[in-house]
C-alpha cells in the first residue's frame, strides 16, 4: 500500500482543501552495483582530496560553484538556508487554463492527491468543477526545500493529479537544434503527403497503455534469473550486417502502406476498424484520462 510522501492543503480563492500526496509511479529500472571483479565485494564511494589523496569528512566538505575550472564560488550552508522558499503546506493555485494549452514537454513527476482529514467535500466539489469546465490548476508548492511549479487536473473519476513542471527557462528552443536547419530546403510533394496521412490513419487506434512493453527490462531480469539459477550464458559476437540500399522515400511509403494492407487482410485498414469503435465525445480533461503525464 502507498504511503503519502507530503501533506498540506490546495488554497484557492479562500477556500482551503487538505490533500495528502503520493507518487503516481513506481520506476522498473533495474539497478546494478559496483563490484570488484576478483572478490566479488561491492565497492565504496569514498570522498578524496585529489592533492593529497587522503579522505575528507562529511562536515569539512563546502558547496561551491564553479566559475571556471579552478575557480569556485565557496556557499555557506546557512547563506543557501536564507534563501529557501517559505516551507508553506499550500499548492496555490495561480491560474486555471484549459488542458491543451499545455505543451507535455513542461511536465515532470506525476502524483496523486488524495482528501486529507476532512477535506472529502471541497476536494470532490473541486475535482468536479474543474472536470465541468475542463480546467487545469496552474499552482505553486514547496515541496523538500524546493519551490515547484505544478499542475493540478482530475484524472479518472474521482482523483486529482498533480504534476511537477519544468520552468520556461530550462526547456531548450528547438531553434538551437542545428539540424533543423536541413528543413528550410525541403520540399514535400502532395503525392508524398497523401500517402503519407493515409499511413498513418492505417495505423491508427485508440491509445491502450497495456500494448505496451519493456521488453529489454523483461530481458536483463530473465538474464538474471537464469544466472542466479546457475545457468552459464554464452553470448555469441554480433553478425555485420550488409547495409541494404535506401529506397526512395515514395517507394518505402507505398511499400509500408501494402504491408499494413496485408497485415490486415483484403486491404482493411485499422484506422478504418479504430474508426468504427469510437466512443463518444468526452468533456475536456474529463474521466478516464490515463494517469501518466508526460
Amino acid at each position: 500500500m502507498p504511503r503519502s510522501i507530503w501533506t498540506g492543503a490546495i488554497s484557492f480563492g479562500l477556500v482551503t482543501v487538505p490533500v495528502k500526496m503520493y507518487s503516481a509511479v513506481s520506476r522498473k529500472t533495474v539497478r546494478f552495483h559496483q563490484l570488484n571483479g576478483k572478490t566479488g565485494m561491492r565497492i565504496q564511494q569514498k570522498r578524496v582530496d585529489p592533492t593529497t589523496g587522503d579522505e575528507v569528512n562529511y562536515e569539512d566538505i563546502v558547496k561551491g560553484f564553479e566559475l571556471t575550472p579552478d575557480r569556485y564560488v565557496l556557499i555557506e550552508p546557512g547563506e543557501l538556508e536564507a534563501l529557501d522558499p517559505k516551507k508553506t503546506k499550500a499548492i496555490e493555485i495561480e491560474d486555471f487554463v484549459a488542458l491543451d494549452e499545455i505543451d507535455p514537454i513542461y511536465y515532470d513527476h506525476p502524483y496523486y492527491l488524495a482528501p486529507g482529514p476532512g477535506g472529502a467535500k471541497p476536494y470532490k466539489l473541486l475535482l468536479e468543477a474543474m472536470r465541468e469546465t475542463g480546467r487545469v490548476a496552474i499552482a505553486t508548492v514547496v515541496i523538500r526545500s524546493k519551490q515547484q511549479l505544478v499542475a493540478v487536473r482530475p484524472m479518472g473519476d474521482d482523483v486529482l493529479g498533480m504534476a511537477t513542471m519544468v520552468f520556461p527557462d530550462e526547456v531548450i528552443e528547438p531553434s538551437t537544434v542545428d539540424e533543423l536547419s536541413a528543413l528550410d530546403d525541403v520540399e514535400i510533394k502532395p503525392q508524398e503527403l497523401k500517402i503519407a496521412e493515409q499511413l498513418i490513419n492505417s495505423l491508427a487506434g485508440p491509445f491502450d497503455p497495456d500494448k505496451y512493453r519493456d521488453s529489454y527490462r523483461e530481458e536483463v531480469l530473465a538474464l538474471i534469473d537464469r544466472k542466479a539459477q546457475g545457468e552459464q550464458i554464452a553470448v555469441q559476437p554480433a553478425a555485420e550486417e550488409d547495409e541494404a540500399p535506401v529506397p526512395d522515400l515514395m517507394s518505402a511509403l507505398k511499400a509500408s502502406l501494402d504491408a499494413v494492407k496485408a497485415r490486415d487482410g483484403n486491404g482493411g485498414s485499422t484506422g478504418k476498424k479504430a474508426a468504427a469503435k469510437k466512443p463518444a465525445a468526452k468533456k475536456p480533461a474529463g474521466k478516464k484520462t490515463p494517469a501518466k503525464q508526460s
